[in-house]
């Protein structure tokens, strides 16, 4: 796989020598038990994969790319660059601006641009609206285009089911901006709804199969479906797709959900009629990602820490499967572990900030999961380990541990 120039300050000596080591160990990505970090009176437990993935590496690369080589020109992020607080901020340090929120709610006019700026497409992709926009202002989107190639992806899966006269059905998050994406170049192949989970998945059955009304399919769904979609029509013949960094158990739960509902309705013989069996459209990373969690949560353990943006979808889902499991913090950095008494974290099933106290057990040995989203630098994963590291006693250095994975 390419690799690519990204900053030093995201990389991690630490990380970088664990990862290269079980590289070395495990070339085809088959053995998904975690890497286990012994210092002694605390021991962690790394999830196999994590962090930085291609799309993200991608399109950190060309956005640096750009900063460098044009110093005297004004350059805009369609909206965040991936979602990670401390690479948005490093970017608005360099001097690069945000045209929208991540709502999509505009910060810069966009009669305010000129044929002399420079607007960079996120990993996320955009609307064909946007495109067109960018377009129409005389700008050149091909070169500062970062959209992430399994998300484009999903786009011609999209295309391909509309060639087959599938309606497609979309599972991701309604406000995500790849979910929007991906919903605008959809709809240009077909009629396409967006359904957000497994609540929606069974109404959307019941419509399938008549149990429910248009005028009530048109409420439960407004605005989540495309114009002139016909829900007695449109839903004759459908196709799963979904945004890349969704849950992939709920993904294929939706499917089969989606399946049964057809089946239901047309006959076991004539389902296949009515419904596109295709493959999961999540992202290799995101598939790893959520198989190292299942082979890291084979290990005892006494607590969890999931490290990324409170705002990043696939981190979100990994902290879901851990918290299955055992007690689960979702932190942004070092700086939430406050004390070995304290720690700040991210409600995400509240969207709120919790403050948790004695999280860490009073024992001989403290076992602790760590793992952390797509759009998380190592580095970040690093200063995590050595702060909780630090606060214990009696800990050997890192330098000593690291001789374990070839110095």
């Amino acid at each position: 796989m390419k690799k690519f120039e990204i900053p030093s300050v995201y990389r991690s000596p630490i990380i970088s020598k664990i990862k290269e080591y079980r590289k070395d160990g495990d070339k085809l990505k088959k053995d998904f038990q975690p890497t286990s970090i012994d210092f002694g009176s605390v021991r962690f437990h790394l999830a196999r994969h994590f962090g930085f993935c291609y799309g993200v590496e991608n399109a950190i690369e060309i956005v640096y790319r750009v900063i460098q080589e044009n110093p005297n020109k004004r350059i805009f992020l369609l909206s965040e660059m991936i979602h990670n607080p401390k690479v948005n901020q490093d970017l608005l340090d360099e001097g690069v601006q945000f045209l929208h929120d991540t709502l999509g709610n505009e910060l810069v006019p966009w009669d305010s641009l000129t044929k002399q700026d420079i607007v960079v497409v996120p990993a996320f992709g955009t609307t064909v609206e946007t495109f067109a926009k960018i377009k129409s202002i005389g700008l050149e989107s091909h070169e500062y285009n970062t959209t992430c190639p399994f998300v484009e992806k999903v786009w011609k899966r999209a295309e391909k089911l509309g060639k087959d006269d599938s309606s497609i059905i979309i599972h991701g998050k309604r406000n995500h901006e790849e979910t929007r994406a991906t919903f605008s170049h959809a709809q240009r192949s077909s009629p396409t709804l967006i359904v957000q989970n497994l609540a929606e998945t069974e109404f959307l059955a019941e419509v399938i199969k008549g149990n429910k009304s248009i005028d009530e399919f048109e409420v439960f769904f407004n605005g989540y479906y495309s114009d002139g979609f016909n829900a007695v029509e449109d839903l004759k013949k459908i196709g799963v797709i979904n945004q890349t960094t969704m849950l992939a158990t709920e993904t294929q739960y939706i499917a089969d959900f989606l399946k049964a509902a057809i089946t239901d309705k047309y006959g076991k013989e004539e389902a296949t009629k009515h419904f596109a069996d295709t493959r999961d459209t999540l992202c290799y990373a995101t598939s790893d990602n959520q198989g190292a969690v299942y082979g890291m949560l084979e290990r005892k353990a006494d607590f969890a820490l999931v490290i990324g943006g409170y705002n990043s979808s696939n981190t979100s889902h990994l902290v879901e499967l851990c918290e299955e499991k055992l007690p689960t913090y979702f932190i942004s950095g070092a700086e939430k572990i406050i004390s070995k008494n304290e720690i700040e974290h991210f409600d995400s099933h509240n969207t709120r900030i919790k403050n948790t106290l004695s999280f860490i057990p009073q024992k001989e040995k403290v076992e602790v999961l760590i793992t952390s989203g797509a759009s998380c630098p190592d580095a970040i994963v690093e200063e995590v380990i050595v702060k909780l590291k630090n606060m214990f006693d009696d800990t050997i250095s890192e330098e000593a541990v690291l001789e374990r994975f070839g110095g």
